[in-house]
């Protein structure tokens, strides 16, 4: 079963049909929509400040979503993948976004619907990333346009992962 923690009298809020590893962990001032998921050694740390996450959000394994004390909460939209061992901190994104593998999302960040932040990419902080844009490097940069295809991968990804859940549900 998960680690769900209270953290300064404030217990974590889920929607319907969320999935949780068993070794998933979820602190404090966490809210999330349906169809959200927590994979595998994933963390969201909503000790310091709140972490807002909509629909279809899935935490992939390894990753960590967490805020800055005082400054920053995180908020995230709805059909965000945060792929595995990316972390996400102090920033907001948008609805439609993909952020990918082993990915830095710096505080005061702001990434855009339709975006993507490609594998390994480090965002430099208060890092603007517009809608549709590719950003990638380290520090990452602007590489392209995404383009249809690369939205509907987004919206595959976003989708794939409650059915996923599904295979682990009793």
């Amino acid at each position: 079963m998960a680690l769900i923690l209270e953290a300064r009298g404030v217990t974590p809020i889920f929607g319907e049909n969320c999935f949780f590893a068993p070794n998933a962990t979820i602190v404090g001032q966490v809210t999330m929509g349906n169809y959200c998921s927590v994979w595998f050694n994933g963390v969201v740390r909503g000790d310091v400040s709140p972490i807002i996450m909509g629909d279809y959000v899935n935490v992939q394994d390894g990753a960590v979503i967490h805020a800055t004390y005082q400054r920053n909460q995180t908020t995230i939209g709805n059909k965000v993948s945060i792929a595995h061992n990316a972390i996400v901190h102090g920033c907001k994104i948008h609805d439609s976004v993909l952020v990918g593998m082993g990915a830095i999302v710096m505080d005061d960040c702001e990434i855009e619907s339709g975006a993507i932040i490609g594998a390994g990419a480090v965002m430099k902080k208060g890092t603007l990333v517009k809608q549709g844009e590719v950003w990638a490097g380290n520090p990452a940069k602007f590489i392209k346009l995404s383009g249809d295809l690369a939205n509907t991968e987004i919206e595959r990804i976003a989708n794939a992962y409650p059915f996923y859940a599904s295979w682990f549900k009793k």
